[in-house]
């Protein structure tokens, strides 16, 4: 489990076909005090996006994941994946977050043996879930 350290910034890897549910998770973590580095609101258009994501990565002490057959499929969402389980300020402290059943180890073979956060019960139950690993309490 990871240690419940407050995060300074969560960095959010997540699928464009998945962007409405990582949107909303973004303004639910964010109305909880909880900063995330999130390419929508964090890259302006004329930036190399590349190298914004990189300089997210290396400021954010927090990854999570957001699961799903869209993220699957996304080589981006792999790179991601990739280079935080290489980085030490990420041990320990990467959530994959399931947001519908999907074969997740195809991006890694180590993501099984992470404890994840079930999303596919409910949105609600899930940012309860996920707040609790910092100690926030969750309000609708």
């Amino acid at each position: 489990m990871p240690d419940v350290a407050l995060p300074r910034e969560v960095f959010l890897s997540h699928a464009s076909g998945d962007g409405d549910v990582a949107t909303r998770l973004v303004e639910v973590l964010r109305g909880h005090g909880v900063p995330v580095g999130y390419s929508v609101s964090n890259i302006r258009g004329a930036q190399q996006w590349h190298d914004e994501i990189g300089a997210a990565l290396n400021r954010c002490d927090w990854f999570t994941l957001l699961l799903s057959p869209n993220a699957v499929k996304s080589m981006w969402v792999k790179r991601e994946l990739l280079f935080a389980l290489q980085q030490n300020h990420f041990a320990n402290r990467i959530i994959p977050v399931v947001l519908e059943h999907c074969q997740y180890e195809k991006l890694s073979w180590t993501l099984p043996t992470i404890q994840m956060v079930d999303f596919t019960r409910s949105f609600d139950e899930g940012c309860r879930d996920l707040l609790r690993i910092w100690g926030i309490g969750f309000v609708p």
